[in-house]
């Protein structure tokens, strides 16, 4: 008997249906060749700071870096009964082999293997590799099973990317919250993608509008024509007066045929830059709905960063096409061109191929009747995206006609299609949606007229002055962000550098969700126009971060690394060396920015500046401290020479001790012999950095 782990409940259960394993236990499924059973997300993780030593509880500058030789892992106490089903099912006498089953790709692999280490595996493994959970895929991949020492390369790689999340993450986070004040939570990706947003929102803050003119020509043939632009408005008006006293001459007419190819298919990414746009779904939304459909398996697998199919599913795309038609009521009836090769390559499909319905789909009417409004608007984009990919080019007829008049040049363009190709599927569906999508960006030129040629003269023609004005960047999307994350930096990379931006397919919507609920960056707007803009601590930070941290490019060269150990190109030990280094010489930097106090308000009322590190001293409870927590300047209220005196250190007098550096002090008691005196106690710091008070005596 095997036990087959799946990663959620809903695969394993579609798995557990193939294979026969039918008989409902707690927390598995039991058949008689097969266990099936499953995780719950990351069922094991790396262990805090604390789990290392208990004084990392606390955070202080004197613990970093924590840098672990030995990794410690935990299962959390929401999971721990399924890892205790999973475990003892490991060690079951029945199971004389394991099946991995979990989602096909780095962080899969990465839950397996750690539950498996955990619970103490010792028995064989293969690898069940999905990209789909139709039965006959299933059916396919298990006769088609690898040893799990094939993918060791892969958990390394997945390995590596969490441990180093984890390093950047833990000592980064302390460092700066701990010189600033606020917890500031900085990562890998999160900190670069908080940049890239911030930045944006500086560019539109600094950006300052430019009034421009054109003169429009109105020719009176079905004709409108523009000049260039024009930065000074006496000047469009002479040429406004220069037009209206002399006629137009057509000196130039181009007429060219060009074709608007068919999109890709969607990879993950492109999905959810389109949901976003056009149905304003959250790059979190739209990958629980494709996560959900391939559960129910009416899509494959959703995080997927290729948009193209392997050669040997050529084949079966008429049929797959012909019967998604069928099943779409908008596309009923459509005639699909079946152009295979334009989605074809086997050299652009990576550990999955492009994300496209099932060949299941089409049958499971009641299925799909049940899906919610959000699974069932993912689905129709996925199913058209295949129609429109497979279809002809959108074929049309550009005219430019150029005309003379007052000694200037004016342009006009149109436009007139000639074959809808692919366009027909996606108006189809636009109608069918009465108007839920957005509008598509650009306006469609108007045709111009056929019988335009040159030497064609109009004797009255219309000129006006018209005013515009440059305008600023525009916020990010969530869609534009994805597009910015996948491709960033990509022109300083070298040309034959696998590009993969920064993030993967699968964690860029996490690292998003993330930035908001830290409260770095906040999406404003309605539903479909939402844009995401930094908080002013989300800028603060970006304000003190060192470049090395925010930087695109090192992030990608990081996912550019973890891609070649993947291959088996790179040494993880070598990955690692790096990060440890660059979280080393991170942490040995405690200078605060300048604009500290600015940037970062202290949390309360500030008495003076330290004498040590220049940020400002606060009172507490037990005494009166800097608000950079790396640093070590503390007055306690009744430390040292106060320890005995009859009032304890007062905000009044610490203000007069760090303006002045002395303070008059009544009542103090002497340890030795127990009297009581007075004294002028005078602020001194000690060799190791630490303040004392000294009392001196007039």
């Amino acid at each position: 008997m095997e036990l087959i782990i799946a990663e959620k409940p809903g695969v394993g259960k579609a798995i557990a249906a193939v294979v026969s394993a039918n008989i409902r236990q707690d927390g598995y499924l039991q058949g008689e060749d097969y266990l099936v059973s499953w995780c719950v997300g990351h069922l094991v993780e790396l262990a805090l700071p604390e789990a290392y030593n208990p004084r990392y509880a606390r955070w202080h500058y004197r613990d970093l870096p924590i840098l672990p030789e030995a990794w410690q892992y935990t299962v959390s106490d929401g999971t721990r009964k399924q890892f205790e089903v999973l475990r003892s099912l490991m060690n079951d006498s029945r199971v004389a082999g394991i099946i991995c089953a979990t989602d096909a790709g780095r962080e899969g692999e990465l839950i397996f293997r750690l539950v498996y280490d955990k619970a103490g595996g010792h028995k064989p493994v293969r690898r069940l590799w999905l990209s789909s959970m139709e039965e006959s895929a299933i059916r396919e991949a298990l006769r088609h099973m690898k040893p799990l020492s094939d993918y060791n390369n892969l958990y390394q790689a997945a390995l590596c990317r969490a441990q180093a999340d984890w390093l950047i993450g833990m000592n980064a986070t302390r460092l700066y919250s701990l010189l600033y004040g606020p917890t500031l939570h900085v990562g890998r990706v999160m900190s670069p993608t908080l940049a890239m947003i911030a930045g944006r929102e500086a560019a539109i803050s600094d950006f300052q509008p430019e009034t421009f003119y054109t003169v429009r020509l109105d020719t009176g043939m079905g004709i409108t024509a523009h000049s260039e632009r024009m930065a000074d408005e006496s000047t469009a008006r002479r040429l406004e007066r220069a037009c209206s006293r002399e006629p137009a001459l057509v000196t130039k007419v181009e007429r060219r045929k060009r074709c608007e190819h068919p999109p890709q298919l969607y990879d993950l990414t492109t999905l959810q830059r389109d949901a976003n746009r056009q149905l304003g779904y959250t790059a979190q939304q739209t990958l629980d709905y494709a996560q959900s459909l391939y559960e129910k398996r009416l899509l494959t697998y959703p995080r997927t960063d290729s948009r193209y199919l392997p050669h040997e599913m050529e084949a079966k795309l008429p049929e797959l096409a012909a019967r998604v038609c069928e099943a779409l009521p908008f596309a009923a009836g459509m005639q699909i061109a079946m152009h295979t090769d334009k989605v074809i390559d086997d050299s652009r499909v990576s550990d999955h191929h492009a994300l496209i319905p099932t060949a299941a789909m089409p049958e499971q009417t009641s299925a799909v009747n049940a899906l919610t409004t959000g699974e069932h608007d993912l689905l129709n984009l996925i199913c058209t995206r295949l129609l429109c990919a497979l279809d002809d080019e959108c074929v049309y007829d550009e005219t430019t006609v150029t005309i003379s008049c007052g000694g200037h040049s004016f342009t006009a363009k149109g436009r007139r299609i000639t074959q809808m190709g692919w366009r027909r599927i996606w108006h189809s569906l636009r109608g069918s949606l009465g108007g839920r999508l957005a509008e598509e960006g650009e306006a469609e030129l108007p045709a111009l007229p056929d019988d335009v040629t040159e030497g064609m003269e109009c004797p009255f023609p219309k000129a006006e002055v018209c005013e515009g004005h440059t305008t600023p960047p525009a916020h990010y999307t969530e869609g534009a962000i994805l597009h910015a994350m996948e491709t960033a930096d990509r022109q300083d990379m070298p040309g034959d550098a696998e590009r993969k931006g920064i993030g993967t397919p699968a964690t860029r919507a996490s690292i998003l969700e993330k930035l908001i609920e830290t409260r770095l960056i906040e999406r404003i707007g309605d539903r479909r126009q939402k844009v995401l803009v930094p908080t002013a601590k989300g800028k603060a930070l970006t304000a003190i971060l060192p470049e090395k941290l925010q930087s695109p490019l090192l992030t990608a060269e990081w996912e550019q690394r973890l891609r070649r150990i993947e291959q088996g190109k790179e040494a993880p030990e070598d990955f690692m060396r790096d990060i440890r280094q660059l979280v080393t010489d991170l942490t040995r930097d405690t200078k605060r920015a300048e604009n500290a106090e600015q940037l970062f308000p202290p949390l309360r009322e500030k008495l003076g500046t330290c004498p040590l590190c220049g940020a400002a001293i606060t009172e507490r409870a037990q005494g009166f401290m800097c608000e950079n927590r790396a640093c070590t300047f503390a007055l306690w209220k009744q430390g040292g020479v106060l320890k005995d005196a009859e009032k304890p250190l007062t905000s009044g007098e610490v203000q007069s001790l760090l303006n002045t550096g002395m303070v008059k002090k009544t009542g103090l008691r002497s340890a030795r012999t127990h009297t009581r005196y007075d004294a002028t106690l005078r602020l001194e710091i000690n060799q190791d950095g630490r303040p004392v008070l000294r009392p001196t005596f007039d």
